[in-house]
């Protein structure tokens, strides 16, 4: 037997040849799949990106991948054109049709790898656009361009979710559509939490209650806001963690936006025990507040006075300005105002009070 007849034997309603033409391309698609995607990827760089705005190392590590799949995907289909399903397989009933589930398998795989190229491409214009708005001085468009992703996002699954139905199982989408407009109101009430977030979304972009990068406090967290999305607004707080707050809770809480204000107030008491006299005291008080008006990072409004009579201390309260919305240099500006107090106490020989009890013992 030669080599010509052992190729045309039959296995399955096919020959060794169409099944090796089907491992053929098969085979090359595995080998060639990431030389083949690197070279389209290269080439729509060149078409898209003609102003050098993304560099091509993160444009191929966005696209190579998923071009490369699809690019797997077309060679299987074309070794498929090879070989015909064999009818010893093909359990084909009233309603059950192996091969015709097979075909309608394969093609929405190679939908998804289409609509996962094209969720890449909105990644691209992202990083493109966001480029962009880091150059500008406002934050509406460092706010709005992450919120413009998601939505772009969203529209490619809708799209592709309609036209699985339409071509994949042959559903009437016009039909479909009219049904979704019926129940929409039902579906609004299943989803009424949702719906309250989204619309919640709408309202932070256009009343403006906080932009990204600004420090803002609602309930118990202060952070820093990240992202806005459909959902939820991501705050960085000061413990880098990342807190995700449902949009409707931004809108309806009480929101105290920290980035709108020039300066951080810093307020508090010290005390000092009651063998202080009236003029150490009166000294102390007017040595503080010279400090903190005189401090190059405070403005002019501090206020330093002999408030209260504590139980074991004479209290001072200390409040004042720091000429700086960061909380780096709130903290600096800190530390250094309470190491000059710790010296003004010290030099006018007073100390400081800590809680303490006298018991008097009576015979």
């Amino acid at each position: 037997m030669d080599f010509q007849e052992i190729l045309h034997q039959q296995l399955l309603s096919n020959s060794l040849e169409n099944y090796c033409w089907f491992l053929g391309f098969v085979i090359f698609g595995l080998l060639f799949k990431r030389i083949i995607s690197k070279y389209l990827s290269h080439f729509m760089y060149r078409v898209l990106n003609r102003d050098i705005s993304i560099d091509i190392k993160t444009f191929n590590e966005l696209l190579i991948k998923p071009i490369g799949f699809f690019v797997l995907l077309m060679f299987i289909y074309l070794g498929s054109l090879n070989i015909a399903f064999p009818q010893e397989l093909n359990f084909e009933t009233k309603n059950f049709n192996i091969s015709l589930i097979l075909s309608k398998t394969f093609s929405i795989i190679v939908l998804f790898a289409v609509s996962k190229i094209a969720l890449r491409f909105v990644d691209y214009f992202g990083i493109v656009f966001l480029n962009k708005a880091k150059v500008t001085e406002s934050k509406m468009d460092d706010q709005l361009i992450p919120f413009v992703i998601e939505l772009g996002k969203i529209a490619v699954y809708i799209i592709l979710f309609f036209i699985i139905l339409s071509k994949i199982f042959d559903v009437d989408v016009t039909a479909l559509a009219a049904g979704v407009g019926i129940g929409g109101i039902a579906i609004a009430m299943a989803s009424k939490e949702s719906l309250e977030n989204l619309l919640g979304s709408f309202t932070i972009f256009f009343d403006k209650p906080f932009l990204v990068g600004d420090l803002v406090s609602t309930g118990s967290i202060t952070g820093t806001v990240e992202k806005v999305g459909f959902r939820s607004t991501r705050i960085r707080t000061f413990d880098k963690s990342i807190v995700t707050v449902p949009n409707k809770n931004m809108i309806s809480a009480e929101l105290d936006n920290l980035g709108k204000r020039k300066v951080r107030r810093a307020r508090f008491y010290i005390g000092l025990t009651y063998d202080t006299t009236i003029d150490q005291m009166k000294k102390v008080v007017k040595e503080i507040e010279i400090l903190i008006n005189e401090h190059s990072r405070t403005d002019q409004e501090g206020r330093v006075k002999f408030q209260e009579f504590g139980a074991s201390s004479l209290d001072i309260m200390i409040l004042y300005y720091v000429n700086s919305t960061k909380w780096d240099d709130f903290i600096d500006v800190k530390e250094d105002i309470n190491f000059k107090i710790m010296e003004i106490v010290k030099n006018n020989d007073c100390e400081f009070a800590f809680p303490s009890t006298t018991v008097y013992l009576q015979k």
